[in-house]
């Protein structure tokens, strides 16, 4: 079977043919990822220092307490240890 579009004949298997390639080329341009620069090393620092300031922790009693001593010990840690190398 065919189909006149414009004047010209044109067959079932080129629409489909040409739906499937358009199809695939439009989702690959729209999943395509921009170029993307590098975030400067401070960057990342001053928006963690940010939400550190932005998210006050308070303990409603002395078990809580400790528990959010040995959060902050261990985050302190891993900077630590993340700055060594």
């Amino acid at each position: 079977m065919s189909y006149v579009i414009l004047g010209q004949t044109i067959k079932n298997e080129y629409l489909a043919l040409g739906t499937m390639i358009s199809t695939g080329l439009g989702a690959w341009a729209a999943t395509r990822g921009g170029s993307k620069k590098a975030e400067p090393q401070g960057a990342g620092k001053a928006a963690l220092e940010k939400v550190k300031e932005a998210v006050p922790f308070n303990a409603s009693s002395s078990e809580e307490e400790n528990l959010l001593d040995s959060i902050r010990k261990f985050v302190a840690d891993a900077e630590k240890e993340d700055s060594k190398h």
